[in-house]
């Protein structure tokens, strides 16, 4: 047998033997939340902090020093062989939706700190940063990704005023933070970032479809959201007759499935109204306001512009042939990203090494690497999701592609070192 394969026998052990930790602590951590009954984890919430304390012991036993920085994040670095080496990011975030799953990216911080783990104190040319992001989803403040935001620069201007449910503004949550919490890092990429990698359930069905463990993200899908607030009439349900009434919350129903025959017009447009509001919100009364909140994607920004431009179009004519007004407005965009070709292919690389067929795929979830990747070389890697179900109680991952993910972190640390010698210590965007 030679050194390589006995090397991979021994990846095959400590990813087994890690994969099972990883599902017992998703577990644990599921148990933490703000909701009783459900999982939810909010931005700075106090269950996102149980959440770090949990964590803290895990990363600190697996050899890494621990930080938090002043958004939020939670951040172990595993140190290189000296102290000036180049640094490898893996990530993924900590928060949820509201009645969320256990495994939607908390699973993989957890992967990152199990291959931390997998080392067993054995130093690389190169050092490790786990990153839990505080904030991904956007549920608190309605906008996503303020974790991975801040650490790359991108966290100021109008998205500081984002208020939530309370009025409160991502500003003031900031500094209340801080405040509390003075032991608080600058939130920033540090001198040496070299990559990132983010490992992710797929949350959807194709890999499983295609029967494969990995799959090997090249894109994401560009995202818009925006709202679209109708405008009518409250009246008495019972004493205004049907063709009088300035029914706001009909105008909106009837938006929806507009929005719905749009998507399926324009070819591989995902198009979801997710959320809404009706006031007053009596059974006998007629909504004189309906307020809803849509969700556009598309692989091409060009196309999804288009879409988005219809969408609101189709709102407006509804509004006119009802006689009531409305609002339209995007309040969310993110362009499609590419990630980078080199660190794919070391991806894909290190999944065939590993022993699994490769596959492409542009996720049309969005994911930390959307924000990371125009300032760092970035790559994903699916994990196959039964069922494809997600932001669910019902999300799962099976244990045996977790082990297949975490011996192809292992095989792609390997592929790390020299492809840095390579390029100089560092990969260009």
């Amino acid at each position: 047998m030679n050194a390589r394969a006995i090397r991979q026998g021994s990846y095959v052990a400590v990813a087994g033997e890690g994969a099972a930790r990883v599902m017992h602590r998703c577990a644990l951590l599921a148990r933490i939340t703000e909701r009783q009954g459900q999982i939810l984890r909010m931005f700075l919430s106090p269950a996102m902090e149980a959440v770090h304390r949990a964590m803290r012991p895990w990363m600190e036993t697996a050899g890494m020093t621990v930080t938090v920085d002043r958004v939020g994040n939670l951040r172990g670095l595993y140190p290189a062989e000296r102290g000036d080496a180049p640094r490898l990011l893996i990530g993924s975030h900590l928060d949820t939706v509201p009645n969320a799953g256990a495994y939607d990216g908390v699973l993989g911080v957890l992967m990152g700190v199990a291959l931390a783990e997998g080392l067993a104190g054995q130093r690389l040319p190169f050092a490790i940063e786990v990153v839990g992001f505080s904030d991904e989803e956007g549920t608190r403040f309605g906008v996503p990704f303020l974790g991975s935001r801040a650490v790359v620069g991108e966290l100021g201007g109008e998205l500081l005023d984002c208020a939530d449910e309370r009025g409160g503004t991502v500003r003031q949550a900031l500094a209340a933070f801080s405040a509390a919490h003075p032991e608080v890092v600058g939130a920033k990429l540090a001198p040496g970032s070299a990559a990132y990698l983010e490992f992710h359930i797929e949350q959807g069905p194709v890999l499983e479809s295609e029967n494969r463990a990995l799959g090997i993200v090249e894109g994401l899908a560009g995202q818009s959201r925006g709202e679209a607030v109708f405008r009518g009439k409250a009246g008495h349900a019972g004493t205004t007759p049907m063709n009088i009434r300035r029914d706001a919350l009909a105008a909106a129903a009837e938006w929806m499935t507009r929005v719905e025959a749009i998507a399926g017009q324009i070819a591989g447009t995902i198009a979801t109204v997710g959320k809404i509001e009706a006031e007053p919100g009596a059974v006998n009364v007629i909504p004189g306001v309906a307020r809803c909140n849509v969700d556009v994607r598309h692989a091409e920004d060009t196309m999804r512009d288009a879409a988005v431009s219809a969408i609101f179009e189709e709102a407006q004519a509804i509004a006119r042939r009802r006689g009531i007004a409305v609002e339209a407005r995007q309040y969310h965009e993110h362009p499609a990203v590419q990630l980078n070709t080199a660190i794919v292919e070391m991806a894909a690389q290190a999944v065939k090494r590993a022993g699994y067929a490769t596959m492409r795929m542009t996720s049309g979830a969005g994911h930390d690497a959307m924000i990371m990747a125009p300032h760092l070389p970035a790559a994903m890697i699916f994990l196959r999701n039964p069922g494809g179900i997600s932001h669910h109680p019902d999300e799962s991952v099976a244990e045996q592609d977790v082990a297949a993910g975490l011996h192809a972190g292992l095989c792609f640390l390997d592929e790390f070192a020299p492809y840095l010698n390579e390029h100089g210590g560092r990969v260009s965007v």
